[in-house]
């Protein structure tokens, strides 16, 4: 643990168990970055400054510290409670050799605990298996990285003489083909140190949200900067129909509602696009209907907010995959959003934290946003 400014940052190094790390590599960090993002993982980038050792190597280098496949986690202590900001393994490292003395840098970059998935493929095959029971099986693999399954139930059953799923691919890619079928999402999120919850389900909106980002309210102000935009483009409808096998006569689907519930705008954007679901011609009358939910909750939001936070004056780390209120935008932009991706910068005397956030349309639902 050392400080930044009265922001104390946690760093901890190991294989696969992470210790602190030594007092050297403390020493030698000039910056950290870590990347929460809901739609595309999460991932880290640590700069450290390098010296030569007796052997004539950089000693951060030749002792291995930080070589690929080494667990780090990162987390931070803005109060009393430490908030573990990613657990990840170090998969890429870029050393920059400098003609001045003490300039030169290594740049240890890395993905959270869920790249271990990625390691090896597989040829299996899951009769009689929803997806929820697939994916508690694939999940209980990876213990010793403290993940615990956190599974949503699955509404498609597929019988042995109608389909059976099969993978041939790595676990990874094989969860996040289940996600995108059922309108789920994967991704690991740290719960405490050594500790990690890999969540299969719909799009958490609901919950108690985060401290409200404050924009033009004076001393409360806790947004240094903040921007918002409205695509029209990027909600899709979607359409299809499925086959009797009996009548061999096709039906028409009705269009159902999104997994996003509860609703985070009064007035949500009404989609000028519309896909067809091609795939739900050949399927059952359930197979379908979740195909078509699936697409649906896929689809992208409307509004989407981008900005950059005061961490001294917000007081927290602000997470992904997290409702989020804003306050002073105006009628049509505060309320509740979803936060789609936060990226934590920490270097000496300064911690900022940019973030994406995003829903469906204008308007909030609450009368008075949380602060």
């Amino acid at each position: 643990m050392f400080d930044l400014d009265r922001i104390r940052t946690i760093l901890l190094i190991g294989d696969p168990v992470p210790l602190p790390a030594s007092a050297a590599v403390i020493d030698a960090v000039q910056g950290i970055e870590v990347t929460s993002d809901a739609g595309g993982g999460d991932g880290f980038r640590l700069t450290l400054a390098l010296a030569r050792s007796p052997l004539l190597d950089y000693e951060l280098v030749q002792n291995g510290t930080f070589r690929p496949g080494k667990r780090v986690i990162i987390g931070v202590m803005l109060g009393i409670v430490p908030e573990v900001l990613i657990d990840g393994i170090v998969t890429q490292q870029q050393l920059q050799p400098s003609n001045e003395p003490g300039r030169a840098t290594l740049t240890v970059m890395g993905s959270d605990v869920s790249v271990v998935l990625s390691y090896e493929e597989r040829n299996a095959t899951y009769p009689n298996q929803p997806d929820s029971i697939i994916f508690t099986q694939i999940i209980a693999r990876y213990a010793q990285y403290g993940l615990v399954p956190a599974p949503s139930p699955t509404a498609d059953f597929p019988i042995e003489l109608e389909r059976t799923p099969r993978q041939q691919d790595t676990d990874l890619a094989f969860i996040h083909c289940m996600a995108e079928r059922n309108g789920y999402k994967f991704y690991v999120e740290p719960v405490t140190f050594g500790v990690n919850s890999a969540y299969f389900g719909p799009e958490v909106r609901a919950g108690v949200p985060q401290p409200a980002l404050s924009v033009d309210l004076g001393a409360a102000t806790n947004v240094s900067s903040l921007s918002f935009s409205h695509d029209a483009l990027a909600p899709v409808g979607v359409s299809g129909s499925f086959v009797d096998p009996f009548l061999k006569q096709s039906w028409p689907i009705p269009a159902l509602p999104s997994l996003k519930v509860p609703p985070l705008a009064l007035a949500p954007a009404t989609p000028l696009r519309t896909r067809i679901a091609r795939e739900t011609a050949k399927q059952n009358a359930g197979t379908a209907a979740i195909s078509m939910l699936a697409q649906s909750s896929n689809s992208p939001d409307a509004v989407t907010g981008n900005g950059t936070l005061d961490s001294k004056r917000y007081g927290h780390a602000l997470r992904a995959r997290g409702l989020v209120g804003v306050r002073g935008a105006g009628l049509s932009y505060d309320g509740l959003y979803y936060v789609q991706r936060v990226t934590h910068s920490l270097r000496a005397g300064e911690y900022t934290q940019s973030f994406s956030i995003s829903r469906e349309g204008h308007l909030p639902t609450l009368p008075v946003i949380p602060t």
